[in-house]
């Protein structure tokens, strides 16, 4: 059986994940402060490609 791992650090999820919206897809992270960094890096890499011409 496949181990589920939080996108962010990798740390094995237990039966209650955070699921989180970055970029259109829907992803599982471990606790609070996954969550915020996967939203914080998904918020910069959207607006990098807003300067592009």
């Amino acid at each position: 059986m496949t181990e589920k791992t939080c996108a962010a650090c990798d740390c094995q999820l237990d039966a209650n994940p955070i699921r989180v919206k970055v970029g259109g897809k829907t992803v599982e992270v471990c606790c609070e402060e996954c969550a915020i960094a996967l939203n914080e890096a998904g918020a910069s890499v959207a607006g990098a490609g807003n300067g592009e011409a």
